[in-house]
């Protein structure tokens, strides 16, 4: 990676180990047509307190990240590349001490909270099971908790006796978030938290996991394909395309004044408030992500992209710098501004 590429190490480039180190992070899967890559080099760092957005579209691997970082692909799935969490890389623990990490250390939300919950077990006991299965909460005092936990997220404690089927999606999703709360992990991983919900109880739940990180302090790690989400959300913002971060900077800059054509097409593509000719005929992009087994040469981006030039069907860029803030962008024009 050029010089420049590299956002900082720790705050304010003190060199102190962040609490999320992902480097050069690559995870291909197998198929009947063989090995098909749908994460190439994915890098990005994380500190406590910090809140990481991952955008892009369907298929262009951020759920394959958020599943890496706790090693949940399944296994058809190769990974190369490490993530270091606290210093200790999740890649290469054995299954004992990984088992120890999931929940204590890190956990996860994932999308869809009424296929991740179990249908015929209340609630509370689901919130219970990581806090017994890690022992960090007494026996005696697991339903004491499991009320602090509920409450935490905005729902009542007999909540605790409850089946998931006898909540709204929006309560559900509420007793994911107080179960990835448990066994108060240092980073949390939010995988389209908020998907399918209605505009109102997105904003609920996007507000509480804001106040849970700035309250205790936690990293997050939120995936989305939602652009305007992630700038309101997190600090920093991480384009993904074609298994690739093409974009990576603060999230309001990177939203309001993208650097890589694919990122500004991304921002574009969502109608501003204030904005009449946004909200009337919002922009998209002809076409549709590459097939993973089949990405064309040079910039995975080119066939889509309205500004390509010859050049850029003979390199796929890597992410260079593009202003400060750690901003960096895949894209041949960036290399050409900075030189």
């Amino acid at each position: 990676m050029p010089d420049g590429a590299r956002a900082p190490d720790g705050p304010q480039g003190t060199g102190a180990e962040p609490l999320l180190r992902v480097e050069d992070l690559r995870v291909d899967y197998r198929t009947a047509g063989g090995r098909v890559p749908a994460v190439r080099g994915v890098s990005f760092t994380l500190e406590a307190g910090s809140k990481l957005g991952v955008a892009g579209e369907s298929g262009c691997g951020k759920s394959t990240v958020a599943l890496a970082l706790l090693r949940l692909l399944p296994k058809s799935a190769r990974v190369g590349g490490s993530v270091l969490l606290e210093g200790e890389d999740v890649t290469a623990m054995r299954w004992g001490r990984l088992r120890a990490v999931r929940w204590a250390g890190a956990s996860i939300v994932f999308q869809g909270a009424m296929h991740a919950l179990n249908a015929v077990r209340r609630v509370g006991d689901q919130i219970a099971e990581p806090m017994l299965l890690h022992g960090t909460v007494p026996p005696g005092r697991t339903g004491a908790r499991v009320g602090e936990l509920l409450e935490s997220v905005g729902l009542p404690r007999w909540r605790a006796r409850s089946y998931p089927h006898e909540l709204s999606g929006g309560q559900r999703q509420r007793v994911m978030i107080a179960m990835a709360l448990a066994c108060e992990p240092r980073l949390i991983i939010a995988d389209e938290p908020t998907t399918a919900l209605d505009v109102m109880v997105q904003a609920q739940i996007l507000r509480l996991i804001d106040d849970l990180v700035a309250g205790s302090g936690i990293g997050l790690v939120m995936i989305s394909h939602d652009l305007s989400v992630l700038a309101d959300t997190c600090d920093r913002l991480a384009v993904m395309y074609a298994g690739r971060v093409v974009e990576e900077g603060p999230a309001a800059e990177v939203v309001a004044a993208a650097r890589h054509p694919y990122a500004a097409a991304l921002s574009a593509a969502f109608p501003r408030v204030g904005d009449p000719g946004s909200r009337m005929a919002p922009r998209g992009l002809p076409g549709d992500p590459p097939d993973p087994a089949a990405l064309p040469e040079g910039c995975s981006f080119r066939p889509r992209c309205a500004v390509a030039e010859e050049r850029c069907a003979a390199t796929d860029p890597d992410l260079w710098s593009a202003g400060d803030g750690g901003r960096r962008a895949a894209c041949v024009k960036v290399l050409e501004e900075a030189v």
